[in-house]
């Protein structure tokens, strides 16, 4: 699919998509996420937003596939690098690095390779795939693309260290996070979210962003990043403090393309303690 002119490969991912809603593919999971999300909405709405989210899937999966091949100029053309880059730099030129979470919404292999490709040193938190293949491939794609790939099993004591370097750490945290993530609203819900990218900010005293791109039009993105002050007298209440605010600014950003979000994951997946709901 990368060696596709790029009109094709993003036609063949439409299509790929289109037939994986078709035939069942997490369809129900998807439609019920998007029920959750926007209660309001009939089901035409429904079911249309969650075919579009299986066509923007695909679509997405063939321009990432032909990036590693085009390289980093390819990166700095198709996407709109200015909200927040001011801030960005700013941050950095602190001295403490920073760190940086963003969320399954649009491309967000894109969001990191277009801080790469703009000259700064990123350290992309992942977790290795069952499938070793995809995970070598992702890996591969994701080095050729200038993100330096942290395994997050036993890495704390490594991303302390590259934040005193003055490096970016990224992550991408906005699945389900079982009992030991913090309970935070999103779409009007409260989601178990992973405490590591606020807690690593707290204690490595780093500035604080939430960003990503959007897709704006064929191959053309707009990044987006916010810089975020922990709020609190506890190491405990400024975690929860900054992951609220960075999953409510996530869900600010989807609610203006919901089609662009990765609803095949269950948000909601771990239920509150002491309810049923």
């Amino acid at each position: 699919m990368g060696r596709l002119p790029f009109s094709w490969g993003e036609a063949l991912g439409a299509h790929l998509g289109r037939l994986a809603y078709r035939f069942g593919w997490r369809t129900r999971v998807v439609e019920s996420q998007l029920a959750l999300a926007f209660p309001g909405r009939d089901e035409v709405w429904i079911k249309k937003t969650a075919k579009a989210s299986f066509e923007h899937l695909g679509r997405e999966a063939a321009a990432m596939a032909s990036l590693p091949w085009s390289g980093t100029s390819a990166v700095r053309e198709r996407v709109e690098f200015d909200e927040g880059r001011e801030e960005l730099a700013a941050a950095l030129g602190e001295g403490r690095g920073l760190v940086l979470v963003s969320g399954h919404f649009a491309n967000w292999e894109l969001a990191g390779a277009t801080l790469a490709a703009h000259g700064y040193p990123i350290d992309a938190v992942m977790q290795r795939l069952k499938n070793r293949r995809l995970d070598r491939y992702i890996q591969e794609s994701r080095a050729r693309l200038g993100m330096r790939l942290v395994d997050r099993t036993g890495a704390w004591g490594r991303l302390i260290e590259y934040l005193k370097a003055g490096r970016i750490v990224a992550f991408v945290a906005d699945q389900d996070a079982g009992r030991s993530g913090v309970f935070v609203p999103f779409f009007g819900r409260l989601a178990s979210t992973h405490r590591a990218p606020a807690l690593l900010a707290v204690r490595g005293e780093a500035p604080f962003f939430v960003g990503g791109v959007r897709k704006i039009g064929p191959r053309r993105y707009r990044s987006w990043a916010a810089r975020l002050e922990p709020l609190g007298d506890s190491v405990d209440g400024r975690v929860a403090d900054l992951t609220r605010r960075w999953t409510a600014e996530l869900e600010r950003q989807i609610r203006l393309s919901p089609e662009q979000y990765f609803w095949h994951h269950r948000r909601w997946k771990t239920r509150p303690p002491g309810t049923d709901s």
